[in-house]
């Protein structure tokens, strides 16, 4: 009969389970700290700050219909927005499939500046097209104003040269956490509020507002008392445009895809390029 002595170490099967269970929690620990990957309960980890673009969580929320957007009576100019997620830009390449317009994710919150905005920014103006960026919200982590200014202080700015857009707020479903931002209706309309005046005593321009209705409707209650002056931009990935947000008459640009050639996110200006012109000379 075997003796086992007091103080040895335990059977060496028993260690080979002990390191192999070891090395699997650390390998799943380092998967879990990638931006974007699933948690252990199957729900997606938050993504690292600075992270978040334009749309990314439509899909998620409002889900998304197959097919290319039904034809309108109305001329539509094709554009896109892009992100560090899309690092450097084939220009010449989305120029030459009639792209004609842009938007460059330019900051977030007051902590984060896109990496590739200079190739981004300029690149889609060397080309020809009519461009502008936008502000990613983050109403959880600094006012409106605060926001605001940090947007037109890092590339949110405007110019009267025909070439450049009024810059934009994203304003949607967080990543980080709360749907709202831990706001409450009428707070979340101060803290848009605050963020548009701000936007046009810096700049002279009433920035446009990108949303999707359903998030409007649930973050603000469906507040009506923008679309007088702010433009609409509208996510709906589908085939039509549906429901607009309370206040707003028609869609001044449309988001329709985040599947689309070369960069993902395509859209419809609600007008020919001689109304993006416009729009970018005020």
């Amino acid at each position: 009969m075997p003796v086992h002595r007091s103080g040895t170490s335990a059977p060496r099967h028993r260690r080979h389970r002990l390191c192999a269970a070891g090395a699997l929690l650390a390998a799943l620990t380092l998967l879990l700290a990638l931006p974007g990957a699933a948690s252990a309960d199957g729900f997606p980890a938050v993504p690292e700050r600075g992270t978040a673009r334009m749309g990314q969580g439509v899909i998620a929320h409002d889900g998304q219909g197959g097919g290319t957007p039904a034809g309108t009576s109305a001329v539509q100019t094709e554009g896109v927005d892009v992100s560090s997620h899309q690092g450097d830009v084939a220009w010449s390449t989305l120029w030459n499939s009639g792209v004609k317009w842009a938007y460059v994710k330019a900051t977030e919150g007051t902590y984060y500046k896109n990496t590739y905005f200079a190739q981004q920014y300029n690149g889609s103006y060397n080309i020809g097209m009519v461009r502008g960026t936008y502000h990613f919200a983050t109403p959880d982590t600094a006012s409106g104003a605060a926001q605001a200014d940090y947007f037109v202080d890092n590339g949110g700015g405007w110019s009267r040269d025909g070439r450049t857009l009024p810059g934009v707020l994203d304003i949607e479903w967080n990543p980080y956490g709360a749907q709202c931002y831990g706001k409450t209706q009428a707070g979340m309309v101060a803290w848009i509020r605050d963020f548009v005046n701000t936007y046009k005593a810096r700049t002279g321009r009433d920035p446009v507002i990108y949303t999707a209705t359903s998030w409007w409707k649930d973050c603000t209650g469906n507040n009506a008392g923008f679309g007088a002056t702010n433009p609409l931009w509208v996510a709906r990935y589908n085939t039509t445009v549906g429901e607009l947000p309370a206040g707003w008459g028609y869609y001044t640009m449309w988001q329709y895809t985040s599947s689309g050639p070369t960069v993902g996110d395509h859209n419809r200006f609600n007008g020919a390029l001689d109304r993006v012109v416009a729009l970018a000379n005020g």
